[in-house]
C-alpha cells in the first residue's frame, strides 16, 4: 500500500460519516417537527361581504393554512376586522386582506370609501344622463359639459371635463351585488379637488352628460381646460378738472407820515 493511499481512505472515511451524521439530524427533524409549525392563523370570510358594507363578527373567522400561501396584509384575528368597511367584494372563503379594507371613523359608511387625497361629489341625473340606469357603484365614467355659445342663442359647445371618474355611490346604494339597470336621480363620483372644483363649474354654466367607460380602459387624454372669462373692465371715473385759480394782484401798501417841526409841518408820503 502506497504511502498516498492511507490519507484518502482517512479522508473518505471522515467525509462519509460527516455525510452520515448531517443526513440522520435531517431526517430526525423532519420526523419530530409538529405538523402545524408551518401552518398559520388567518381570517377568511364565512358569507359573501359586499363592497361598501362593515364587515360583522358573524361574517368573518380564522382557519388555519400554509405560511407560503398566506399574502402579507393579512390578518390573523377576526377582532382586526371586525367594523372596517370593505372597499372591494369579498367572496365566501376569501382571505380578509387590509388592502381590501378601509377604516371607519365615523359618520357614513361612503366616507370610509374615499381615498385620502378624494372628494364625493353627487350629480343630479335623469335616464339619459345616467347612462339608461346601467351605472352601478363601481362603474368608470366621463363627465362631458354643453354650454350654449351666446345668450339668446340656439349654438352650443361640449367638451370631455373630466375623465375616468370612479362610481361611489347611485341614489343612497353603494353595493355592487345589483347588475339590472336602475333609473336614479343621484350619482356620487370620486375625484379630485381641483376636478370638484371644475364640475361644479361646469354644473352652473351648462349641463352635463356621463358617459360609461370601459373598466379596462384606463387611459387619460389630455382635456381641453376652458379659458378662463375675462375679467370685467370696470370704467374709471373721469378725474374732476380742476378750476383755474385766478391770483389776485395785492394792493399796494403805503401811507403819508405827517412831520412836525416847530410850527412848521410836512406830509410824506411812504411806499
Amino acid at each position: 500500500m502506497s504511502s498516498r493511499t492511507l490519507p484518502l481512505i482517512g479522508v473518505s472515511l471522515v467525509m462519509g460519516l460527516g455525510a452520515a451524521w448531517m443526513a440522520d439530524a435531517w431526517l430526525s427533524a423532519r420526523l419530530n417537527a409538529s405538523p402545524d409549525d408551518h401552518l398559520r392563523s388567518v381570517v377568511v370570510a364565512t358569507v359573501e361581504i359586499p363592497f361598501g358594507q362593515m364587515v360583522e363578527a358573524q361574517q368573518v373567522t380564522t382557519v388555519r393554512m400554509p405560511m407560503d400561501t398566506i399574502p402579507d396584509d393579512a390578518f390573523d384575528a377576526s377582532e382586526q376586522a371586525v367594523g372596517k368597511i370593505a372597499t372591494f367584494d369579498i367572496l365566501r372563503g376569501d382571505i380578509v386582506r387590509g388592502a381590501r379594507l378601509s377604516e371607519h371613523l365615523g359618520g357614513s359608511t361612503l366616507a370610509s370609501l374615499i381615498a385620502p387625497d378624494k372628494r364625493a361629489i353627487s350629480v343630479r341625473v335623469d335616464d339619459v344622463v345616467g347612462v339608461g340606469g346601467f351605472l352601478l357603484p363601481g362603474n368608470r365614467v366621463d363627465v362631458l359639459a354643453t354650454k350654449t355659445t351666446s345668450a339668446g342663442s340656439n349654438s352650443a359647445t361640449s367638451r370631455t371635463i373630466l375623465e375616468n371618474l370612479r362610481v361611489l355611490a347611485v341614489d343612497q346604494t353603494a353595493g355592487t351585488d345589483k347588475t339590472q339597470p336602475v333609473v336614479v336621480r343621484a350619482v356620487t363620483l370620486e375625484m379630485s379637488a381641483t376636478e370638484a372644483e371644475a364640475l361644479v363649474t361646469a354644473q352652473t354654466e351648462g349641463k352635463l352628460q356621463l358617459a360609461l367607460r370601459n373598466p379596462l380602459n384606463l387611459e387619460k387624454k389630455a382635456v381641453a381646460v376652458a379659458p378662463p372669462a375675462p375679467a370685467p373692465v370696470m370704467a374709471m371715473a373721469a378725474a374732476p378738472v380742476p378750476k383755474p385759480v385766478v391770483q389776485r394782484s395785492a394792493k399796494p401798501q403805503g401811507g403819508a407820515i405827517t412831520l412836525i417841526r416847530g410850527v412848521e409841518s410836512s406830509v410824506i408820503n411812504v411806499r
